[in-house]
């Protein structure tokens, strides 16, 4: 295994937590739930428009739609397990700012939600499901005059995001210190003998790939940063219990942020050349280009259809794989309630379907890592083109 200059390896990692700290603050101070919600439960529902109104003194009995949907969403509060109809939950800090007055409070007052509190509830249906709505006094009929909410909670997917975001500074940090203390060229001991072949895949195999020799430097904390961040929420929205199972890279809110680092990177460090090919490229006819400039908006469109692919791609696949192990798990219970003779007979098929599936998304979440950060080097190395190119 060839050794990284010491220098290159704690400036990229140094570099890299002042990202994750940027990254924090973007997505903290943005709606956490974003559009999520409406997107995610259009997927499960598959157009369904049926409602299922739950009183508020009234407990649910299994329902396998409810149980994917609020997987897949960003919720209230961290949900550990339940004992008969009792759930078990950590609270969360519930932040509402609603015609100019800031309510603060657990997200228990909300008896996971099957209550309201200081006039707000969770909305169980509609594009608004999984957020807080304004109701009336009855605390159940949402208010068809409420104005805009702002919602900036410390939601599930944000605690996760924070808990991720400590663990790769922390990693980071002291994988930079081992290199600064080592000698320059020594064999790597701990962890940066684990990190080590993941960072030089990343600067070979991605960054050298897509990115002129010149100009890959100043991208790789960049692409250190979001390979790692990606591929460690993807691996632990696999564990099944706390502090694992958010499906962070699975909301839309963290991919359009994600996306927007890539977008704004490749135009805050594009060259002259790149411009250029944008808005007046070389070699093309006259015509395509003036007095209706057909080529210059195809490219302007382009370059915005690029981060929105991005978005989508990690999004989409992400989510994809959590509803359909969560799919195949509810598939017992459904069967179950039917026939208890259904419900052991399809368990066992179940189960290891269920193995082969989840080891099949541990390689789904190197590989989304991977496709995300490989397709930023790319549109990088599309930024710095050489004149003669």
């Amino acid at each position: 295994m060839s050794n990284l200059p010491r220098f290159n390896i704690v400036h990229s990692l140094k570099t890299s937590s002042y990202f994750l700290v940027a990254a924090l603050c973007l997505l903290v101070a943005g709606d956490a739930h974003g559009k999520a919600a409406s997107f995610a439960d259009e997927i499960a529902l598959s157009g369904s428009h049926s409602t299922d109104e739950i009183a508020a003194d009234e407990k649910p009995e299994f329902n396998a739609r409810k149980v994917i949907v609020d997987h897949v969403l960003d919720a209230y509060d961290w949900h550990l397990f339940d004992i008969g109809k009792r759930e078990f939950s950590i609270p969360l800090p519930v932040i509402l700012l609603y015609e100019g007055r800031m309510y603060v409070f657990l997200s228990s007052r909300f008896d996971h939600g099957y209550s309201a509190y200081k006039g707000f509830r969770v909305s169980k249906e509609g594009h608004n499901k999984g957020r807080a709505i304004r109701v009336l006094d009855d605390g159940i009929t949402p208010d068809p005059e409420a104005s805009f909410i702002y919602d900036f909670s410390i939601t599930k997917n944000v605690l996760a995001v924070f808990i991720s975001s400590v663990l790769l500074c922390l990693v980071f940090v002291k994988i930079g210190r081992r290199y600064k203390d080592a000698d320059i060229y020594s064999t790597p001991k701990g962890l940066p003998a684990f990190f080590e072949p993941l960072i030089l895949f990343v600067r070979d195999q991605i960054a050298l790939l897509a990115i002129d020799r010149k100009h890959y430097k100043k991208f790789m904390p960049y692409l250190l940063t979001v390979f790692f961040f990606i591929l460690l929420n993807n691996l632990l929205g696999l564990v099944p219990f706390f502090p694992g199972g958010a499906n962070v890279t699975g909301s839309i809110s963290v991919t359009f942020v994600l996306a927007m680092f890539t977008f704004f990177t490749t135009h805050w460090f594009a060259n002259k050349t790149y411009w250029q090919h944008i808005f007046n490229m070389p070699g093309v006819p006259m015509f395509l280009k003036f007095p209706i400039p057909i080529l210059p908006v195809i490219e302007i469109v382009g370059a915005f259809i690029k981060p929105f692919v991005l978005m989508i791609r990690l999004f989409a696949n992400i989510t994809a794989g959590h509803m359909v192990i969560l799919s195949l798990t509810a598939l017992i219970f459904v069967l179950g309630g039917v026939s208890i003779i259904l419900g052991y007979l399809i368990s066992p098929l179940t189960v290891l379907f269920l193995i082969f599936l989840n080891f099949l998304k541990i390689l789904v979440a190197f590989l989304q890592a991977y496709i995300f950060t490989l397709f930023s080097a790319f549109f990088f190395g599309m930024a710095v083109p050489d004149e003669h190119h």
